[in-house]
């Protein structure tokens, strides 16, 4: 099928996610039929560097063969089973070799399909976690303002972002939302990594107020991501965990964007030494090969689950590709790579690199406010004015422009608003991520110029 055909039929047929369709007439989605380590091609022969790794999920990049190879075998030998009273050896070997990445008070796993699966079971696991240990009164969540945890309903009623849950209100749970941390922005007026993290009066404040009625607190460790990469401190992190152990309330770390080494550790909770009581994994988890996502969590909270059959205890909750033989294949194989290749560690000296040539690359455009960044996640923010940072206006659709500009240029970025970032495979190379910086300048530059 030629590259004309593709794009014809995708818009007369296909509704594509997280999209206003009506721009797809003006730009079609981009017909791509390959993909090799940080790139993509297209039908027509055109070549993009997919810096974001497809949705932050292809670890390794497009087609590694070890994972294509593994992926191939598990194919001939067992494709998929229920997995409610059967069980195979390559969920058994997934948990054995991850379960000793985890902080050690994690022993019991989940499996879904998907983040907002992993999400939803999160929720419903602490709910009945507190009815089944007498904490009846412990109806409601807490979520951080800004975060994002997932698009199913339960996932956006502990999301705080109008962009995905605004339309949805009316269905969503009635939950507690804490004014996240916003260090670009500080309402202390304080500087990034250089405070006492005064932003945690309000997490206090709001413990002290409802924490009795509290079942979960769910939050994206160190970074929320579709807030526009926001990174706050370990601190903060740390002083959350204290304040649900001091209420009885469980913690509910949502690694499924900063897991398996985005954040420079190979989990961002380890990285602020945090023991969380439940954890939900997925993206990165398989390279971007098959959907699968996990609820890790601990072992008292899963004995408050057995019974007798007539006891109800049980979790009545299942997703037919759970512990999907392909999907822990890749699994096995990414862990491996990890661990044999140092991946982690050389991300990290790769990461120092792309600090030093993301401040000297942007170092002319002063509309960039701020350069943030986490492991080798980078993220640059426009505005309008850099000394009182305000933004540029919503209706400009800036981050957008510069998005199509670098995507014609052959550079897939993706915006937040007036944020863009960089989230490439660990495993990429200097040369690549210097004509990504080129590109994202260039694209930067010259949409400005045109306003």
């Amino acid at each position: 099928m030629n590259a004309d055909k593709i794009v014809k039929e995708d818009l007369n047929h296909i509704w594509h996610p997280a999209s206003q369709m009506q721009d797809y007439e003006k730009y079609p989605a981009l017909p791509i039929v390959k993909g090799k380590g940080a790139y993509l091609y297209t039908a027509d022969g055109k070549k993009i560097l997919d810096i974001i790794s497809s949705w932050w999920c292809n670890l390794l990049g497009h087609c590694n063969e070890e994972i294509s190879n593994a992926l191939s075998e598990q194919s001939h030998t067992l494709e998929h089973v229920i997995f409610a009273d059967l069980t195979h050896p390559y969920a058994v070997e997934l948990i054995e070799k991850l379960m000793p990445l985890l902080p050690e008070n994690i022993t019991r796993f989940n499996f879904a399909d998907n983040g907002s699966s992993a999400v939803e079971m999160a929720l419903k696991i602490a709910f009945q976690y507190q009815m089944q240990t007498g904490q009846t009164k412990r109806i409601k969540f807490a979520c951080l303002s800004e975060g994002y945890h997932g698009e199913t309903i339960g996932a956006l009623s502990v999301g705080s972002m109008d962009l995905y849950s605004r339309i949805y209100k009316p269905m969503l749970m009635d939950n507690i939302h804490i004014e996240a941390p916003d260090c670009f922005r500080c309402p202390y007026s304080c500087k990034r990594g250089h405070c006492q993290c005064e932003c945690l009066q309000k997490a206090r404040k709001t413990f002290e107020e409802v924490g009795e009625s509290l079942a979960a607190l769910i939050v994206e460790p160190l970074l929320q991501g579709a807030a526009g990469m926001r990174i706050y401190p370990e601190e903060y992190l740390q002083g959350l965990s204290a304040l649900c152990k001091e209420y009885g309330v469980l913690l509910i770390a949502d690694e499924i964007a900063t897991g398996f080494g985005r954040t420079g550790e190979m989990f961002a909770c380890g990285k602020a030494h945090v023991k969380p009581d439940i954890m939900t994994l997925s993206k990165a988890i398989t390279g971007g090969y098959m959907p699968m996502s996990l609820v890790c969590t601990t072992e008292k909270i899963y004995e408050a689950f057995l019974g007798s059959y007539e006891s109800m205890k049980a979790f009545m909750h299942s997703h037919t590709y759970a512990g999907n033989p392909l999907a822990c294949a890749c699994a096995l194989t990414v862990l491996n790579i990890l661990k044999r290749d140092n991946i982690i560690e050389k991300a990290q000296s790769k990461a120092l690199y792309l600090t030093k040539r993301f401040n000297e690359t942007f170092s002319d455009i002063e509309n960039v406010g701020e350069i943030r960044h986490i492991g080798l996640i980078h993220a640059f923010e426009l505005v309008k004015d850099p000394k009182s940072k305000e933004p540029f206006p919503s209706f400009m659709r800036l981050g957008y422009k510069v998005y199509r500009r670098a995507l014609d240029m052959g550079l897939l970025l993706r915006p937040i608003g007036n944020v863009l970032y960089f989230n490439p495979p660990l495993n990429i190379n200097e040369e690549d991520l210097e004509i990504g910086l080129k590109i994202a300048h260039d694209a930067v530059k010259k949409t400005l110029q045109d306003i």
